[in-house]
């Protein structure tokens, strides 16, 4: 199992190179970042993230599926597995609607779209042709010039069991968002087998280093394989969280 921390993206993009040093310095095996409207770009932060360290694994989660041809998005995520390989982990998801909507990017079928990107998406990183006419997917012979020798690990983002089974059947595992139970995980192990469970879980303020600790070893014991440490919306501060991790 792996333990990581978000960078919330509520701390303003120029605090991000401080909390990858920080996290290096402490042997954090991961640095998540969130890609929510309208803050900091997902990918963005993610090449300055990887590019600031040498050793530290950058997960985003989530993309929103809406925001990008799925061909865009496997050119930026290809680019980045092969200036940082073995490095990257990516979450694609639906996206919260009401931002979409705001955006105009809201589709009728939001499981639809995010069946046909993750496919289509996955296809591309690992250097086969693309060529396919879906409900919001339509690309016409489409294959990447620099394909990853190794593409990233690829979730799908998820709460509900539908989007957690879709999970299984079109990606190398599930991102959970905001787990506060271990039968969360349980559940999702049900539904997804070996597949990858990373999972979010919300750290209130004034919890012990051990109290943290013992915490991420029931997700762990729960079958988590990520532990993904994050602030609250009223307390966003990864530093307490990465001192809790420290080795």
């Amino acid at each position: 199992m792996t333990t990581g921390v978000v960078f919330r993206p509520q701390s303003p993009p120029e605090q991000l190179r401080a909390a990858v040093e920080a996290a290096d310095a402490a042997s954090v095996g991961e640095l998540w970042l969130w890609e929510d409207c309208f803050l900091e770009g997902g990918l963005s932060t993610a090449a300055a993230a990887l590019a600031w360290s040498e050793r530290i694994t950058v997960g985003i989660g989530l993309l929103p599926v809406p925001f990008r041809n799925p061909a865009l998005a496997a050119m930026e995520l290809a680019t980045l597995a092969r200036l940082f390989p073995g490095r990257l982990t990516v979450a694609l998801g639906h996206g919260i609607q009401e931002w979409m909507r705001q955006v105009g990017a809201a589709v009728d079928s939001p499981m639809t779209l995010l069946r046909e990107h993750t496919t289509a998406v996955r296809a591309l990183l690992a250097g086969e042709t693309v060529d396919v006419r879906g409900r919001y997917v339509s690309l016409d012979k489409v294959a990447l010039d620099w394909p990853p020798s190794s593409p990233p690990t690829l979730l799908v983002g998820a709460r509900g069991p539908k989007t957690v089974a879709l999970a299984a059947e079109v990606s190398d595992g599930v991102l959970l968002d905001s787990v506060t139970d271990p039968d969360v995980v349980r559940r999702a192990r049900e539904l997804v087998g070996d597949r990858l469970i990373a999972a979010y879980t919300p750290i209130e303020p004034g919890r012990t280093p051990e109290d943290i600790r013992g915490w991420v070893a029931e997700l762990e014991a729960a079958g988590t394989d990520s532990v993904i440490l994050q602030g609250t919306d009223e307390h966003p501060d990864h530093a307490p969280l990465i001192a809790a991790l420290a080795n």
